[in-house]
């Protein structure tokens, strides 16, 4: 088995089914000499093999492993684990087609006490090391481990009030020093030596990625997407960068246009002073691209050229992962980006218009969309919405307010529309999200894997509703000053964000010019076609 370089000048295109589509395009980046962080990929082939404990692939994922992590060490001069230039890795998932979220990914791998030491040291920095020591220790524990998080959370609450925080972002080095020394206290009796072990860190680690292909989520989300005939995940592991270093650093997601109304202007979610899950994950309520102008403004005019630059390298709308590092970019990631039906028809025509797709390829990136079907409704009200969050996915839904995933099921096996009402979502949801209608959550970004799998699946839905608190055990949420039940009608706009108690009444439109515009392209490509046709019939004739 040979492990993939990514990083080390290598201008080679590698298979999308072979390392997963996120590494093929991550070599595909750093080729094009975009800002990529170095990386190995442990290929998908294993991935099978591993589950079924097949002593080879032990093997074979121990000396990729070896190999690969003397490879980064080589590219960055760091050490893993070392106590003066510690080298920390991100351990990823990666199928030949995209699972948002759905597979698992542990980050801060090779994070022992001593690499807390050598990041202070090398970085001036006691926050960023125990802020990566504590975020270590909860994502290793959960994903490798199965540990609930729930004490966690317990002690994380418990110091927030002793300091008068108001959440972890205000906590100090000390405090963080002591979360994390508290944590490691909850988990001493699941230690068999991985605390202060870097390698037993990965090892642990890539394996937990491989077994999350098997996982009730990832399965239940192949089956919805048609993929079951996917074979695995790869396992990509990367060279840390860190936007959890101050505020100018941070994590983002950016599309190179708007997934879901597809018009052509960027949509960028930023956290300052976080890791790429304080975005995706959808606890967070990020800053938007205006705030990235105002604070970053080099940044901001890099990140515009790059997703610019990946439209035309890879002839679609990028979605991408990001990370700045005491205000350097990086990328970490680009794949093409789920979108709405009427952003897809919005996108072709645009990429054809300028020229970046033919009408053949762009009729090829509409198959399977019922243009027929398409429509664009929208609410007619009158009156105040109950609050206004943010568009995350556009459209309109009306529907009973179901607060978990199982009550939106049954909902909508009783035959009544549901919208899945939730704090936060995680890809758990995944169930809950194709059975409602719709989807609202009180935080949360438009770039969310939550949003991600809402605008797949052609499903409107609202983040960053802040002013809304939910109560599962009571079947009850609060929205504002108005207090709905589990089984209430509400009406929900997915472009504007808004809110509206009932049942609204809704105006549907067709998209006319757009719908004739791909008439007349499919009427010439029948044309060409039956021209190319023509002479091979007179052929036969004679």
């Amino acid at each position: 088995m040979h492990i993939v370089r990514i990083g080390d000048g290598a201008t080679e295109r590698h298979s999308a089914d072979a390392i997963g589509a996120k590494a093929a395009n991550l070599a595909r980046m750093a080729a094009l000499g975009l800002p990529v962080p170095p990386a190995f990929v442990l290929p998908v082939k294993l991935c099978a093999a591993l589950i079924d404990n097949d002593a080879r692939a032990e093997r074979h994922l121990r000396d990729g492993l070896k190999e690969g992590i003397e490879f980064l060490e080589r590219a960055t001069g760091k050490h893993f684990g070392d106590r003066r230039h510690p080298l920390l890795v991100s351990v990823r998932s990666g199928a030949a087609r995209s699972m948002p979220g759905m597979l698992d990914t542990v980050l801060d791998v090779g994070c022992t006490s001593d690499a807390v030491h050598g990041l202070i040291r090398t970085t001036g920095r006691p926050r960023l090391a125990w802020d990566c020591r504590r975020r270590f220790l909860e994502s290793y524990t959960e994903t490798v481990l199965g540990f609930d998080p729930a004490p966690f959370a317990e002690r994380l609450a418990e110091l927030t009030a002793s300091e008068s925080a108001a959440g972890l972002r205000e906590l100090d080095s000390e405090a963080l020093e002591r979360l994390a020394t508290d944590e490691q206290a909850l988990i001493e009796d699941l230690d068999d030596g991985w605390l202060e072990d870097a390698m037993a860190q990965l090892d642990g680690a890539a394996r937990a990625v491989y077994r999350s292909w098997t996982s009730e989520r990832a399965q239940t989300y192949r089956r919805l997407q048609k993929l079951d005939d996917l074979l695995g995940t790869a396992v990509t592991v990367q060279a840390m960068v860190f936007g959890n270093g101050g505020l100018t650093s941070g994590a983002g997601v950016a599309f190179s246009r708007d997934p879901s109304t597809g018009l052509p202007c960027p949509m960028i979610d930023l956290v300052l002073d976080a890791q790429g899950e304080d975005v995706v994950s959808g606890r967070s309520t990020p800053d938007t691209e205006e705030t990235i102008a105002r604070l970053l403004p080099a940044i901001a005019t890099e990140l515009d050229d790059v997703l610019k630059q990946l439209e035309r390298e890879f002839g679609d709308v990028q979605d991408i992962e990001f990370t700045i590092e005491d205000g350097k970019l990086w990328i970490l990631q680009t794949r093409s980006a789920k979108r709405t039906p009427r952003a897809a028809l919005r996108i072709a025509i645009d990429f054809v218009r300028e020229k970046l797709l033919a009408p053949h390829e762009a009729l090829k990136r509409l198959d399977g969309i019922d243009l027929g079907a398409l429509s664009e409704t929208e609410l007619v009200v009158t009156g105040d919405p109950l609050i206004t969050g943010i568009g995350a996915s556009g459209g309109i839904a009306i529907g009973r307010a179901a607060f978990d995933s199982e009550s939106a099921r049954r909902l909508t096996a009783c035959g009544e529309p549901a919208i899945l009402v939730r704090h936060d979502t995680s890809t758990t949801d995944v169930a809950g999200f194709a059975a409602a209608a719709g989807i609202v959550t009180a935080v949360g970004a438009r770039t969310a894997h939550a949003a991600l799998v809402a605008r797949q699946l052609g499903k409107p839905c609202i983040v960053g509703c802040n002013s809304m608190t939910i109560d599962v055990a009571a079947d009850r949420a609060h929205l504002a000053s108005t207090t709905i039940s589990g089984g209430d009608w509400i009406s929900i706009d997915g472009d504007s964000g808004r809110i509206y108690q009932g049942r609204r009444e809704i105006r549907v439109t067709r998209p006319d010019a757009e719908l004739a515009e791909i008439s007349k392209w499919r009427a010439e490509d029948q044309g060409r076609s039956h021209r190319k046709a023509k002479p091979a019939r007179n052929k036969m004739l004679k």
